[in-house]
């Protein structure tokens, strides 16, 4: 039987579907969500019969800090849904966008919560943990939209273990060619093709600045004395494969460099939901016993 144009406009729409990011979910159907709540929340913040305003100890104040539990909660279980891969409303991809926008929406409704009374006491650190874990959030979801596709224009469908597998390709070419040359230049390239592509400092791989680069030096070395009347085929040689080496070399870089940045926001953000949740427990412990 022939399909239908329903049909084919139906898988049309399912494909363009599934190849939107959690950001764009069924045409942003979380950040609408998100938007009603907060909405919610701030007329019920200036509606609520409460002088001079809606706090933390007022009914408002525990509805919203009630809300916002539940909430954090839930936004935690984020981590344990990620270990199974499903389709249709609860999928990854949706549980992740709701993730996103409701976690922005806590801003309001913790924001609301605290009735703007903050001070050096555990229910402010509670707030400043939820705010520092938030904005860690917020890169997460910047990083996770845009540098995937990054990553994989600039490894070119290699692996990572192929790209250093290239390298060390090089490298050996580089001890042999290196052979004819002096002890001064010898030294010099065996210092680069010795250097580890991943003995580099957090800062290095972050920035992408590597001042003490062995394979830079020994490069700018050799085209230094490219003119001189010393030089032969080997220096030629050698020259070629250290600008090959530096070439795969920065790639190599780049991609590790992407990868932290993709990553580093982790580091911040599942150690902070931890605190988060301690200062929150010892928030709602010290509320109740002096109610």
């Amino acid at each position: 039987m022939a399909s239908t144009p329903h049909a084919g406009m139906r898988a049309d729409h399912k494909a363009v579907a599934d190849h939107d990011g959690f950001l764009r979910h069924a045409r942003f159907r979380w950040i609408k969500v998100a938007l009603v709540v907060c909405l919610i929340a701030l007329i019920g913040y200036f509606a609520a019969d409460v002088k001079p305003r809606p706090y933390g100890g007022s009914w408002y104040g525990y509805t919203l800090g009630t809300a916002g539990v539940l909430l954090i909660f839930w936004l935690a279980l984020l981590g344990i849904r990620k270990r199974a891969m499903t389709a249709g409303r609860w999928s990854l991809k949706a549980w992740t966008s709701a993730h996103v926008y409701l976690g922005l929406a806590l801003v309001v409704i913790a924001t609301l919560h605290t009735g703007f009374q903050f001070g050096w006491n555990v229910h402010t650190l509670a707030y400043a943990l939820m705010m520092l874990v938030i904005a860690s959030g917020i890169y997460g979801a910047a990083v996770y939209a845009v540098l995937p596709s990054t990553l994989s224009s600039n490894r070119e469908q290699l692996t990572l273990s192929q790209m250093v597998e290239g390298i060390r390709a090089i490298d050996r070419q580089l001890h042999e060619a290196a052979q004819p040359l002096t002890h001064s230049y010898t030294e010099v390239v065996l210092a680069a093709s010795e250097e580890s592509p991943f003995a580099t400092s957090l800062w290095s791989r972050l920035s992408g600045k590597y001042p003490h680069c062995a394979t830079a030096r020994a490069l700018t070395a050799f085209q230094n004395v490219a003119s001189s009347p010393d030089t032969g085929p080997a220096f030629a040689t050698v020259e070629t494969l250290l600008i090959r080496r530096k070439a795969q070399l920065d790639r190599l870089r780049r991609q590790t460099r992407l990868k932290a940045l993709l990553e580093i926001w982790l580091y911040l953000h599942i150690p902070g939901t931890i605190a988060l949740i301690a200062a929150l427990t010892a928030h709602i412990v010290s509320v109740f016993y002096y109610w």
